[in-house]
């Protein structure tokens, strides 16, 4: 299995095992799809980039950007900042489970941001998470 693919599974295994983020968005609305979705609130696990880290002469470190879409309908943004701010807590409880191939040397929510969707009726939040991962020998 691909850096990406573990990484996008160890996050969406911390937010839906979140008894914070689960309040404010059910585990079934934490989905990984490619249209818009019509589910409210929802956390979409959008894009991706994976680097090689540069850290290591075995080319064996990556760190992942990995871009988290919050939707609600309010009409306010404070519903996309309570659950970004639920999503920021989840992270920091610690390192990620990626799986017996990789170990996750770190992982920290890098930016959020906030948007106000064209309809007037959804806010939208951008979450970039970022984890350095490694090879496991």
């Amino acid at each position: 299995m691909s850096v990406e693919t573990v990484v996008q599974i160890g996050i969406r295994s911390r937010l839906i095992g979140d008894a914070e983020v689960i309040a404010l968005v059910p585990a079934g609305h934490v989905l990984d799809r490619s249209q818009r979705p019509i589910i409210d609130p929802s956390i979409i696990i959008g894009e991706g980039l994976s680097i090689d880290d540069g850290d290591s002469i075995a080319r064996n470190r990556y760190r992942v950007v990995s871009t988290l879409h919050i939707w609600k309908k309010e009409p306010s943004l404070a519903g996309a900042r309570a659950i970004a701010w639920a999503i920021r807590a989840a992270i920091k409880q610690g390192r990620l489970d990626l799986s017996p191939d990789f170990h996750c040397a770190d992982c920290r929510v890098s930016s959020v941001r906030y948007l106000r969707d064209p309809d007037g009726e959804t806010s939208h939040g951008v979450v970039e998470i970022e984890t350095i991962a490694e090879d496991m020998p």
